[in-house]
């Protein structure tokens, strides 16, 4: 399995991966990189071309993995500060004034699911964000240990955030909570 920054070269692999509908429902993972009204204004073709002008513009919105050359997953990645809506979330408030990058969003393509590709994810945002600058990673997922979800199967798009347990398996540790079942977790980059 191999990892890489979406970039120019790449937006036809993101395209690959995201599928014919862009991921969740024509998101293209939007939904926290734009003000709430403007991604409820938008469809997901919009959604596709605000993307695509991010990665022309050399803005790199997150990692693609490879498995065996082909492109199988997505993890999104970036400064929290690039996040609009995120940084404007009642539910999910910075803890602290700390500089972060945040890992807000996952997909995987059918053929790929299930197959444990999460924490693998997550540690190669992780190494990417550090060679960045970044020294605290965040990331929001959720628990399906809680109580609420303890013995249920994820299904639809409930885990796009990520799963806790792939988090800690990368060593993020838990830091606050959004609700019951979805937690705030921290990774520090040492020093």
């Amino acid at each position: 399995m191999d990892f890489h920054p979406v970039t120019r070269e790449r937006w036809a692999d993101l395209k690959a991966v995201f599928g014919e509908k862009g991921a969740y429902g024509g998101c293209w993972c939007m939904f926290w990189r734009l003000e709430r009204s403007e991604y409820k204004a938008q469809s997901g073709e919009d959604h596709k071309r605000v993307m695509q002008t991010l990665v022309e513009a050399n803005h790199v919105p997150g990692l693609i993995a490879y498995v065996d050359g082909v492109p199988a997953a997505w993890c999104a990645i970036a400064p929290r500060d690039d996040m609009i809506a995120l940084e404007k979330s009642r539910i999910l408030k910075r803890i602290d004034d700390q500089p972060v990058w945040s890992i807000t969003c996952f997909f995987v393509a059918k053929p790929y699911r299930q197959h444990g590709l999460m924490p693998q994810l997550v540690r190669a945002a992780v190494d990417y964000a550090a060679q960045q600058g970044a020294r605290i990673i965040e990331g929001y997922p959720i628990d399906m240990q809680s109580p609420k979800l303890l013995g249920q199967k994820l299904n639809t798009y409930a885990g796009y955030m990520g799963i806790a347990a792939a988090f800690r398996a990368v060593g993020f540790e838990e830091v606050g909570r959004a609700s019951e079942t979805q937690l705030i977790m921290r990774f520090y980059v040492e020093e």
